[in-house]
C-alpha cells in the first residue's frame, strides 16, 4: 500500500512540499463519489484520538512556557487569537479547590500515567460541579508525583496542535456525550448513544453494562462481539439500533472505518520512550465493529483498492494505511472515521502527546497536500478525558439514576427523562462529560477562531448527516439535540484557509 512519509528537517519539508504540490497540480481531475452535500465539504475525515481534557492540553493557550532545555516550538501568539475558557483566563492555576495547583508537564516528560476515567469516578471527580475531587483518583506517577491528574501541556509539547488552532477553528465549549472511558466514547460518536447493548459471552457485565445487567447502557470497555481480536478472557457486547454508517449505506454515500493494526491484529510498536505500547489494534477502539451490521469480523481486505469506501467483502472496514492508499488512488470516500495505531493515539500510559503529534502531522499533512484538500474537513476529536483536570462542567441533557452514578451524589445525575421514541428512558447515560478538544481544519474553517457554543461527539455525526441530507438515527440518539458545527465554518464566499505543513518532530511551522 502507497503511504507518505516525511523527514524533519525543514529544508527537506520545502522540497517535499514542493514537489508534491506541482504532482498535485499536473493530477488529472478525478471523480468524486460524494452524492451532492449541502455545503463545500465533500469529504469529512474524523480522527477520534484518546484521552485528553481540554485543559491538559490547552489549559494556557494561547501562553507557553520555553522547555526545560530551552527549546520553544511554538513561539509568539498571532495577533488576534481570542480568548478561551482556560485554567489560566479563569485564574485557577493557582488556589485551586482540589487542594493542589495544575502544573506544566515539561515536554521532556511525554509518557504519563494512566488516569481513572471511569463512569463513575469521572462523575465523583466533578462533585455536582465544584471539580474539586480530581485527585481523589490520581495515580501515582514516576514523574509528576501524587497529583498528577493535574498536570497539562501547553504549546512548547503539543505544538501542532497549537498551531493548528491558531490557524484554524477550535471549540472551547465541546463534551464527551456522556462520561466513561473510550468504548462509551465512539458509540456516542457513532450512533449518538450507548444504549442498548448486550453482553454475549458468560463474563461479568458489571462495569460494562450499567447496574450490572446483561442487557443496557454500555459505561465500560468491553470487547466487540465476534472481532477475531477480540480477548476470550474479556466481556463482549454487541451493540443494536443503528450508526452513522447505516445511515451513510442506506443513502449510497462512500465511507470508511480505518483503524491502525486492522490488518494484523499482533502488529506491536513502541513509543517515544522507547517502551512497548502493545499492540497496534485495540478491540475495544473498534468503531463499527460493535454492531453485526457494519462490523468485519474477520478483519477481511477489500476486494481490490478501488472498492475502498464501497460495499464488499470488508464491509467499510480497513487498515488505516488502506485510507493512504485511497488518497493517493483518487479514491477516498465521502466520510473516513480515523484510529491511530495504539501507541500514536495519545492514551496516557503506553503513548503520548509527541507520538500523537507525528500521527497527526502526518495525516493532516497528507491530506493537504492532495488534491481532496480544497474540498475536505478534518475533525479532530477525543473520546474521553482520561481523568485528566478540567474546571468546566457540562450541561446535564441525560439525567441516570443507576448505582454507577455519583454526579450529584450516590446513584444520582437527576431523574432520568424519556429519551426514545416509545418514551422509555434509557438509563445509565449520564452527560454531557467532560470536557474534550475538539477543532475543525479545512480551507472553509473559520481562522484563529474558538467557537464557544455547546457541542458534544455527537455533535459530528450530526454534521454528517446536515452535510448529506441524512436522517437523524433516532432510538434517543444525542444527534437530535446537538449542538451544531457550523459556526465553526464560514460558508459565505472562497475558502480562506490556507494549507498549514507542519514538521512531524517538533509540530512547529514549515510552509503556510
Amino acid at each position: 500500500m502507497t503511504r507518505l512519509h516525511f523527514g524533519s528537517g525543514a529544508a527537506r519539508w520545502r522540497s517535499v512540499v514542493a514537489a508534491v504540490a506541482t504532482a498535485a497540480a499536473l493530477m488529472p481531475a478525478f471523480a468524486e463519489d460524494t452524492d451532492d452535500p449541502r455545503t463545500p465539504i465533500r469529504h469529512v475525515i474524523v480522527i477520534f484520538q484518546e484521552n485528553v481534557s481540554f485543559d491538559h492540553y490547552f489549559g494556557t493557550y494561547p501562553n507557553a512556557q520555553p522547555n526545560l532545555d530551552g527549546s520553544v516550538h511554538f513561539g509568539t501568539p498571532r495577533q488576534g487569537t481570542p480568548s478561551s475558557n482556560t485554567l489560566q483566563r479563569a485564574g485557577l492555576l493557582t488556589n485551586n479547590p482540589n487542594g493542589a495547583d495544575p502544573f506544566r508537564i515539561d515536554r521532556s516528560v511525554p509518557v504519563t500515567c494512566d488516569q481513572d476515567h471511569g463512569y463513575s469516578d469521572e462523575q465523583y471527580a466533578f462533585d455536582g460541579g465544584l471539580m474539586d475531587r480530581f485527585l481523589k483518583h490520581s495515580c501515582h506517577d514516576a514523574h509528576l508525583g501524587a497529583n498528577s491528574t493535574l498536570g497539562y501541556y501547553d504549546g512548547n509539547t503539543v505544538t501542532a496542535l497549537w498551531n493548528y488552532a491558531q490557524h484554524y477553528a477550535m471549540s472551547d465549549n465541546s463534551f464527551g456525550t456522556s462520561f466513561g472511558p473510550s468504548t462509551p466514547g465512539l458509540l456516542n460518536l457513532l450512533a449518538g448513544t450507548t444504549f442498548e447493548g448486550t453482553v454475549t459471552n458468560s463474563l461479568s457485565p458489571a462495569g460494562f453494562i450499567a447496574n450490572g445487567a446483561t442487557s443496557g447502557t454500555v459505561i465500560g470497555d468491553g470487547d466487540p462481539d465476534g472481532d477475531m481480536c477480540s480477548n476470550p478472557k474479556r466481556t463482549q457486547i454487541t451493540m443494536s439500533g443503528l450508526n452513522i454508517g447505516d445511515l451513510l449505506n442506506a443513502a449510497g454515500i462512500t465511507w470508511g472505518s480505518f483503524m491502525g493494526g486492522f490488518d494484523n491484529c499482533t502488529l506491536a510498536h513502541n513509543n517515544v520512550s522507547g517502551a512497548s505500547a502493545g499492540a497496534d489494534y485495540i478491540p475495544h477502539h473498534a468503531f463499527f465493529q460493535y454492531w453485526h451490521s457494519t462490523a468485519n469480523p474477520k478483519h477481511l481486505p477489500p476486494s481490490s483498492d478501488a472498492m475502498i469506501g464501497r460495499a464488499d467483502q470488508a464491509n467499510h472496514q480497513y487498515d488505516l494505511g488502506r485510507l493512504f492508499t485511497a488518497i493517493a488512488q483518487h479514491n477516498l470516500p465521502a466520510v473516513s472515521i480515523v484510529k491511530a495505531p495504539a501507541y500514536q493515539d495519545g492514551h496516557a500510559g503506553y503513548s503520548d502527546p509527541l507520538d500523537e503529534q507525528t500521527f497527526l502531522v502526518h495525516m493532516i499533512n497528507t491530506v493537504q497536500m492532495s488534491p481532496y484538500w480544497h474540498d475536505t474537513a478534518i475533525i479532530i476529536s477525543y473520546d474521553d478525558s482520561d481523568g485528566w483536570y478540567d474546571h468546566v462542567m457540562g450541561p446535564v441533557v441525560f439525567q441516570s439514576d443507576v448505582a454507577d452514578d455519583q454526579l450529584l451524589g450516590a446513584g444520582n445525575c437527576g431523574a432520568p427523562k424519556a429519551n426514545d421514541p416509545a418514551g422509555g428512558a434509557q438509563n445509565g447515560r449520564c452527560g454531557y462529560g467532560p470536557r474534550l478538544p475538539l477543532m475543525v481544519i479545512s480551507p472553509w474553517a473559520r481562522s484563529n477562531y474558538i467557537d464557544h457554543g455547546v457541542t458534544d461527539q455527537s455533535s459530528i455525526i450530526r454534521f454528517i448527516e446536515d452535510n448529506w441530507g441524512l436522517p437523524r438515527i433516532g432510538n434517543g440518539s444525542a444527534d437530535a439535540v446537538a449542538g451544531s458545527l457550523n459556526s465553526l465554518f464560514d460558508f459565505s464566499d472562497e475558502p480562506r484557509a490556507p494549507r498549514l505543513i507542519l514538521d512531524e518532530g517538533t509540530g512547529a511551522v514549515v510552509k503556510h
